[in-house]
């Protein structure tokens, strides 16, 4: 795209001159006569650079780039300032005060069009900055309304701002590193370095040189001296996501940094210091860790200072229609595909399925619908669990005045919520029993015909396949692999 440039300036010959060199050079340029009509043209036109006379009849130029850099619109748009022989120290000044750069008259066509051309290249690479930034903190968004989220909400805001430090708990696939980048992002730390590293993901053997770094010769493959990951978030944030999976030497050193806001690299004996907010996750319970002896109590209290428990999706199941529609748009985004719309109906079987992954598990479920579906995402688009918990939802269901059909069970008519050895089914538990006594009775219908079986239950037939192996179900003792009838 060709930029537009505009060139403020009460003299005819300069800024005919400049047109000559900015559009011989391809560029298209727009000409105002007084501050006051370069501000309007800003307003009204898209520029991608201005040049700026100092000197002006009614506003001076300094003035003028004043005003731009008031306006949210145009505060980082490039300007080069004009300036005659006597005026050197005046277009210094303006600099300072937010000029992207200046050059003199008499006007040289070779200068121009270097300091042009930088410029827009250094607008460019910020814009692409903002857009960088803007799509990683869409990405890294925390999305809810339930009550559980604003509480949430409300304890990140109080402690970003301090120094504390945060233990993170809850399932995997909830979410933890979105807290802890909120509270970052959210900290004067912000503009500093947030750096994650996943404990369960290095081998024990590593961590101490990933963390702390090491010098060279310090062990077999030590070439050259690095540094850890505490002196790469020096000034900003360190998040040790999967702490509880950390060795236990490790955690004497954390220890030892964290008491001392020093680090020592493997093979050295100086020490670093090093101005660190530690934050930790772990979806295990390092209480129970700490009295069997598997996570150090003094680190857990050091560690522990604010508690936040990152919720399970069963917990805020009124966020899922929600999630769902913002990982929906960004998919369609991400793969070229336009935005599809989503029947009622999937939104209400995504909200009754378990969800043993959380979020996670529901990210990747949205992806596959939006890259397998057609213009619009229906209840076939679902995966075999989305569908039978909608059949489930529409048994459960109270007649919604919209025609359509519904029915309710009796308790009579449910199976017996007591397993064989006489106590009371978990919820998991009765689900499956259910499923498979539905499975063998649909089989029994068609005479254990597999391809009539998977059309009523409404699954492929590999599917069923499957589930029959799952729950061992088989005729005369041989698992069908072919259909009879």
């Amino acid at each position: 795209m060709t930029a537009t440039i505009l060139v403020v300036d009460d003299e005819k010959n300069i800024r005919r001159t400049l047109r000559m060199v900015l559009e011989g050079a391809g560029f298209d340029v727009v000409e105002a006569e007084s501050g006051e009509d370069g501000l309007a043209t800003l307003e009204r036109d898209e520029i991608d650079l201005v040049i700026l006379d100092i000197r002006l009849p009614g506003i001076s130029g300094i003035e003028t780039l004043e005003r731009i850099r008031r306006r949210p619109e145009t505060r980082r748009l490039p300007v080069v300032v004009i300036s005659g022989h006597a005026s050197v120290a005046e277009a210094v000044s303006a600099v300072q005060s937010g000029a992207t750069d200046f050059f003199e008259k008499p006007l040289d066509r070779d200068r121009v069009l270097v300091t042009v051309r930088n410029a827009l290249q250094t607008w460019q690479l910020l814009r692409e900055v903002d857009r960088l930034r803007a799509d990683a903190e869409q990405r890294y968004q925390m999305i809810g309304e339930s009550p559980v989220m604003r509480r949430l909400f409300a304890q990140i805001e109080k402690v970003a701002p301090t120094s504390g430090r945060v233990l993170i708990t809850g399932e995997s696939g909830t979410g933890k590193e979105l807290i802890a980048r909120a509270v970052h992002d959210l900290s004067p730390r912000a503009r500093a370095s947030f750096v994650k590293v996943n404990c369960a993901a290095i081998p024990a053997e590593l961590i101490e040189s990933e963390l702390f770094g090491y010098e060279r010769g310090a062990f077999t493959g030590a070439q050259q001296r690095r540094k850890g990951l505490f002196e790469l978030a020096d000034g900003g944030t360190l998040f040790l996501d999967e702490i509880g999976d950390m060795s236990a030497s490790a955690q004497a050193k954390v220890l030892r940094a964290l008491q001392s806001g020093e680090v020592t690299r493997v093979g050295s004996e100086k020490a670093i210091a090093v101005d660190v907010r530690v934050l930790a996750a772990t979806n295990k319970d390092l209480e129970l860790e700490v009295k069997e002896g598997r996570f150090r109590e003094d680190l857990y209290f050091r560690l522990n200072v604010v508690p936040l428990q990152s919720p399970s999706l069963r917990e805020r199941r009124e966020d899922i229609p929600h999630l769902a529609g913002a990982f929906l748009r960004e998919f369609c985004r991400e793969n070229g595909l336009r935005d599809k719309p989503v029947d009622p109906e999937v939104l209400d079987a995504l909200a009754q399925r378990p969800w043993p992954g959380n979020v996670r598990e529901l990210k990747n479920v949205v992806e596959r619908m939006a890259i397998l579906s057609g213009e619009r995402i229906t209840l076939d688009d679902l995966p075999d669990e989305g569908r039978l918990s909608a059949s489930m939802s529409e048994r459960e269901a109270v007649a919604n005045g919209n025609g359509s059909r519904t029915t309710t069970v009796s308790p009579s008519e449910l199976p017996s919520a007591l397993g064989s050895n006489g106590e009371r089914m978990t919820l998991r538990e009765y689900r499956e029993h259910a499923e498979r006594a539905y499975i063998l009775a649909t089989l029994e219908e068609t005479a254990w015909n597999i391809s009539r079986a998977a059309v009523k239950l409404g699954v492929e037939r590999t599917n069923l396949h499957k589930k029959m192996r799952g729950y061992g179900i088989r005729r005369d003792g041989l698992e069908l692999d072919d259909d009879e009838a």
